[in-house]
């Protein structure tokens, strides 16, 4: 062997042997934050409303029910017992059935009043409307974002809206079947999807009126005999009531 191969051969033993201490640690990244779900499929644990009797599990759903038999009179929630919710993702699936009149939804970043009503934002849908899906105030300034529309509100609580095109026009889902609604509030932005499609959004800026936590809860609302079921409920915390993850 001449004396430049062994020159080489002696340089990558070298760096073999002292790689370790020559090349930096890596950075450590931290875990992403997984869904977990809010919902075991078959039973109401974790779940409470002021009456449990309009509430029970069928066919692997939360379902609550009006019937001539058991009519109700004022709206009803059946809230997640895990706390408030800040800066989050929310998916879940769900589907009404019963008369064409029949208004449904959820409430998030909300809270119960002394009544076991509930005021804050809300996912409201309703059959038989052209816009079926929309971005709703609850005992407050109402609909925030249709359908197809984006809703910027300022400081001062002035809304600026513009068209979300794609989401405008025929719908791509039936509330009477299974759709999945992901809802993902970060700040003052609330996006909503239905089946994976932009649908609304809003940007509240204004202090006076918009909610960074609040509770999650499952609403049936008053009306003539109806059937509400959810499914499938994963929650992604991003950003706890608390400030930290």
């Amino acid at each position: 062997m001449n004396a430049k191969l062994r020159s080489v051969i002696l340089f990558f033993a070298v760096l073999l042997v002292g790689g370790l201490a020559i090349v930096p640690a890596l950075p450590v990244i931290a875990a992403e934050a997984e869904f977990k779900k809010l919902f075991d499929g078959k039973t109401l644990d974790g779940w409470k409303a002021a009456d449990m009797t309009y509430w029970s599990v069928e066919d692997g759903a939360i379902t609550g029910k009006i019937t001539e038999e058991h009519p109700l009179k004022e709206n009803l929630y059946l809230i997640w017992q895990g706390g408030e919710l800040a800066d989050f993702e929310l998916k879940l699936k769900s589907r009404v059935g019963g008369s064409k009149e029949i208004n449904n939804g959820f409430q998030f970043r909300s809270k119960e009043l002394p009544n076991h009503d509930v005021a804050g934002y809300q996912v409201d849908n309703n059959l038989n409307t052209e816009w079926l899906v929309r971005l709703y105030d609850e005992h407050g300034r109402e609909t925030l974002a249709w359908r197809g529309q984006r809703t910027v509100f300022d400081e001062g609580g002035k809304a600026a809206n513009t068209e979300i095109p794609e989401a405008k026009g025929a719908p791509w889902f039936k509330l009477e079947e299974w759709h999945e609604y992901h809802l993902i509030c970060a700040g003052p932005r609330l996006t909503l999807k239905v089946d994976g499609r932009l649908a609304a959004e809003v940007i509240d800026n204004d202090p006076n009126q918009r909610d960074l936590s609040g509770i999650l809860g499952l609403q049936l609302h008053t009306g003539p005999p109806t059937t509400v079921q959810f499914k499938d409920i994963q929650l992604k915390v991003l950003k706890t009531a608390g400030g930290i993850r």
